[in-house]
């Protein structure tokens, strides 16, 4: 394969549509959360899903550490909520309303649906952990809303089909 080309393998990765998600939880009775697109379904029986976070995330170690996440899909009048989430440090949250799910982890208000996990498991991937969670809880939220999408390193929407 000779020399291994990184921009051009996230270029090529890039014509994957992917959804977007915000990935939030309760550390030391704070709420902690980061943006993701390394999201899907993993399992019916169990209910479980898969979420890759970066190892260099600053938030994800508080995470893992509370035991539980929720995994909140974004509609796609949420862009903003998508880019505080992306920063590091600072109150994430003050601008945006949310309530406690189940496992006491954020649910942000006005998201196409959530789903409440706990860790089951981690595992070694390059320069992603691959968690798995365990559904505890989950809802089907702004029903009439299109999701936010990334394709192409750009954020974009897809109208929903009846």
């Amino acid at each position: 394969m000779g020399d291994f080309d990184d921009r051009a393998f996230r270029n090529a990765m890039g014509n994957f549509c992917t959804g977007v998600v915000i990935a939030t939880g309760m550390f030391e009775g704070k709420p902690a959360g980061f943006a993701a697109q390394s999201f899907v379904s993993l399992s019916l029986e169990p209910p479980l899903i898969a979420l890759c976070p970066g190892k260099n995330s600053t938030s994800w170690p508080k995470l893992r550490d509370s035991g539980h996440f929720c995994i909140n899909i974004l509609a796609s009048d949420q862009k903003a909520v998508c880019d505080a989430m992306a920063q590091s440090g600072g109150d994430k949250f003050a601008a945006f309303d949310w309530h406690e799910g189940k496992t006491g982890s954020p649910i942000l208000n006005g998201v196409l649906g959530y789903v409440d996990c706990s860790l089951e498991t981690e595992h070694d991937a390059g320069d992603h952990t691959i968690a798995v969670g365990r559904v505890q809880d989950f809802q089907i939220g702004n029903g009439e809303s299109a999701p936010l999408l990334f394709f192409r390193g750009a954020y974009g929407e897809f109208d929903a089909i009846s």
